[in-house]
């Protein structure tokens, strides 16, 4: 019998704003191609090959989520969703946006670090990551579940999705636009967009750098190349088994 979470869901909000997106990306372009080839005709052709077989996106940065399943692997193929905090991966596509600009930054600086803490051996050599931040609009009418996480602290769990994964096949089930919901990370706000047609009008923000020794308990923030905006220590954010 599926869970019943009306008593979670019993507030709504017809929601018209702009929420922020954060990707990994680059400040500066590359040629993805100059590692093979120093011809200048053999270059043009890979990047002509690359372009024909690439799948269109209309709006590429709103329907990346759709289609790599999680901003965390940006996996190409749908059906290689991962597993996220609204999703187990294995049915739908989950959108992943935040209110504001740091909430945002502490949630992707908390899967970054587990990132590099799961991947690279030498834990004492700085370890860079380049992030690009989009405001998309939203528009559409949207569960809103903050404040709920005081009755259901497992809304907000640092060790545990097994609650907000079951809610999500819920409203996907339902066919809920979204939720909005508390951040574990911090405490701002998220959003969890289930149908991509809420979302329009993708802007660039602003690029990030993040910068990290994983063997120190420090995370920084830069708007500007080689100037500390803020920073974070990971061991604030928790851990998800």
């Amino acid at each position: 019998m599926a869970a019943d979470f009306s008593h979670l869901c019993s507030r709504t909000l017809n929601f018209q704003d702009d929420v922020v997106r954060n990707i990994r990306s680059i400040r500066l372009p590359q040629d993805l191609f100059d590692d093979l080839t120093e011809d200048a005709e053999a270059a043009r052709v890979a990047i002509t090959a690359e372009l024909t077989l690439r799948v269109p996106s209309i709006e590429p940065a709103v329907t990346r989520p759709f289609d790599y399943g999680s901003v965390i692997t940006y996996s190409f193929d749908s059906a290689r969703w991962q597993e996220t905090r609204y999703s187990d991966g294995s049915r739908y596509g989950v959108w992943y946006g935040s209110l504001d600009v740091r909430t945002t930054v502490y949630e992707t600086a908390f899967h970054w670090h587990r990132f590099i803490l799961d991947s690279f051996a030498d834990l004492h050599a700085e370890v860079i990551g380049e992030r690009r931040l989009f405001e998309v609009h939203c528009d559409g009418l949207l569960i809103d579940v903050r404040g709920r996480e005081i009755e259901e602290p497992l809304l907000t769990s640092r060790s545990s999705y097994a609650l907000t994964q079951s809610l999500g096949r819920y409203l996907v089930d339902q066919q809920q636009n979204g939720i909005l919901f508390k951040s574990a990370r911090c405490d701002g706000t998220n959003i969890a967009v289930f149908n991509p047609a809420r979302l329009a009008n993708v802007r660039d923000k602003l690029q990030l750098t993040y910068r990290c020794v994983p063997a120190k308990d420090r995370i920084a923030i830069e708007r500007l190349s080689g100037k500390t905006w803020f920073t974070i220590k990971p061991s604030t954010l928790g851990q998800h088994e």
